[in-house]
């Protein structure tokens, strides 16, 4: 496994973390025994960074990466967020106000059978809270040993400057792949890159997409979260299966899978972005790692944004209430 750092004061970790959130929660059945086997197969292929939140299960995603993790505490970068609130009533909401940072901390570090979690991110800017404010409380649990580096997930340009200028931001984790480049046009990545903070990409095969392993609506499970993102639907899913298809050709021509080309790109887009596919099967991570070693000549980083350019993919990345809550 190669090493990358997260931005210029950052610790160095895995060039491919692990999100763990679909063990949890959101992509139809769980399955505990293979989640476990997962996580200690991705210790063995030398994955150091694992992503979890409060909010993945709820709680429950927490409970689980930190119980596998426990003996390997030494070895790994413990990740996880708070700010999404889900309501009685199913829907969602941010807290940002400095009460509920401590308060959510105290109860993952709790969850995680932690002391310090090693990266701590606002899951969502609340827009009704500054994000001084926030990251005040944030720098607060770093000087008390609660906290070891921060960071943002889905914040805009303006509000990361912000927020650095209070205490350095180590990482923004926002979704980028093949067919969600927003960030390239948006000023988020010129940001990070000027203020020296690392980029973690989550969703780097578009939530299981750019795999090709989805051909028809009806392979998600009815309670998948997916079938309510945009993409996922009616016309949408139709231009989405001839996107991969392309990307699929691709992948063939360099007898490579289209997920392995997926995540050599975005891999390629920089040693500071450091991609965290989830997944929550063994045979999948060995597919995920086998790209690190995968090496993209410049014709076919061209070849790529022919096939797809900014804004390729058809849909919004979430449903518009989702939408409201990113790039703030």
């Amino acid at each position: 496994m190669q090493k990358r750092r997260l931005g210029q004061q950052g610790p160095t970790v895995s060039s491919l973390g692990l999100g763990c959130m679909g063990m949890s929660d959101f992509y139809g059945e769980r399955d505990e025994q293979e989640s476990v086997a997962t996580i200690h197969r991705g210790l063995e292929l030398g994955i150091t960074l694992f992503d979890t939140a409060d909010i993945y299960g709820p709680h429950t995603n927490e409970e689980l990466v930190g119980r596998v993790l426990k003996p390997h505490r030494d070895k790994v970068m413990i990740a996880t967020k708070f700010g999404i609130v889900r309501n009685e009533d199913g829907s969602r909401s941010v807290n940002g106000r400095p009460e509920y940072v401590r308060a959510a901390c105290d109860a993952s570090l709790k969850r995680l059978g932690i002391e310090m979690i090693d990266l701590y991110y606002q899951h969502r800017v609340d827009p009704n809270t500054p994000i001084e404010e926030t990251v005040g409380a944030m720098a607060e649990l770093v000087k008390q040993g609660k906290v070891r580096y921060l960071g943002l997930s889905e914040a805009g340009a303006k509000t990361i400057r912000r927020a650095h200028a209070v205490h350095p931001i180590t990482a923004v984790q926002s979704e980028y792949s093949l067919w969600s480049r927003d960030h390239e046009d948006d000023g988020v990545l010129p940001t990070v890159r000027e203020l020296g903070i690392g980029f973690v990409a989550y969703s780097p095969l578009g939530r299981g997409f750019l795999t090709g392993q989805i051909r028809k609506p009806s392979d998600l499970a009815p309670d998948d979260w997916r079938n309510s993102s945009p993409r996922f639907q009616g016309e949408n899913f139709r231009k989405n299966l001839d996107l991969v298809s392309k990307i699929k050709e691709l992948a063939d021509k360099k007898r490579v899978k289209a997920s392995q080309l997926a995540l050599a790109w975005v891999l390629a887009q920089g040693d500071d972005i450091v991609p965290i596919p989830g997944t929550k099967r063994r045979t999948y991570l060995e597919e995920n790692v086998a790209a690190v070693e995968i090496k993209l000549t410049e014709d076919d980083l061209a070849a790529l944004d022919v096939i797809a350019p900014r804004g390729a993919a058809a849909g919004e990345r979430y449903p518009q209430a989702g939408m409201q809550m990113v790039n703030l």
